[in-house]
């Protein structure tokens, strides 16, 4: 699953595509983030406008409207991170789902095929420049614990064979206890103090997660704990080894 950081050393603004069917919602965050020096490279009304501007632009960030006509912003957000819906070489956009409801089913599905986060439609100007910002660093908008509060609510296991980026068997033992703590909403703080290790040393093993796993980010790391079964709604944590 390909991914798209911010090299070191890039200071160039953030690109951004909006998709939004509502013209006032798109010019609205427009003057927002031109206002912060970030640039629109493209608009949409739809998804399948949604789709063609991100090959057209190829953005860093795409504000993905939820619920639009034609192709939703679901599906448009499965097509912007498959592998064919990018040209040759390009790194995957990191995608904001933009909604009016609050921990919406919608919401984890998006969260699900790879999306970095979630703002309501009454954002801030400021909390709006700060998360794009953030989402095109690599990180993930989504605090662990309310990622886990979604999928405890709209979380199905799949038992069927895990896919690739699910198969917890490449980990190690340290690193399924970090997983499961993760997915619990713990920060890297706790996990350092659980572990008695240091804030560096879990930092090096939620990434090791990541890349072994072939996850975008900690929101991602969430659900596949849920979603394989290391995690269940409700079940107590295991007792950290030694």
């Amino acid at each position: 699953m390909g991914t798209q950081t911010t090299p070191a050393g890039d200071d160039r603004p953030p690109r951004v595509v909006i998709a939004d069917d509502q013209a006032l919602v798109r010019t609205g965050f427009r003057m927002i983030l031109a206002a912060d020096g970030i640039e629109v490279a493209g608009e949409a009304t739809d998804g399948e406008e949604a789709v063609a501007a991100v090959r057209r632009t190829r953005p860093d960030v795409v504000l993905m409207d939820i619920r639009m006509p034609g192709v939703d912003g679901l599906e448009a957000t499965r097509r912007i991170l498959g592998a064919d819906a990018r040209p040759p070489g390009a790194g995957a956009p990191r995608v904001i789902i933009l909604t009016t409801y609050d921990l919406d089913q919608y919401v984890y599905a998006a969260l699900a095929a790879g999306a970095s986060g979630f703002l309501l439609k009454d954002v801030t100007p400021e909390h709006l420049a700060a998360a794009v910002r953030l989402v095109r660093s690599g990180d993930a908008l989504l605090a662990p614990s309310i990622t886990r509060r979604l999928v405890e609510r709209f979380a199905v296991r799949d038992d069927r064979p895990a896919t690739a980026h699910r198969d917890l068997s490449t980990l190690t033992p340290r690193e399924l206890e970090v997983l499961e703590s993760l997915a619990r909403g713990h920060s890297n703080a706790e996990l350092a103090a659980r572990f008695r290790l240091s804030e560096a040393t879990v930092k090096t093993h939620v990434a090791r997660i990541l890349a072994k796993l072939q996850l975008r980010d900690r929101a991602q790391a969430v659900i596949a704990a849920y979603e394989t079964g290391l995690v269940t709604p409700g079940s107590p944590q295991s007792p950290a080894a030694p």
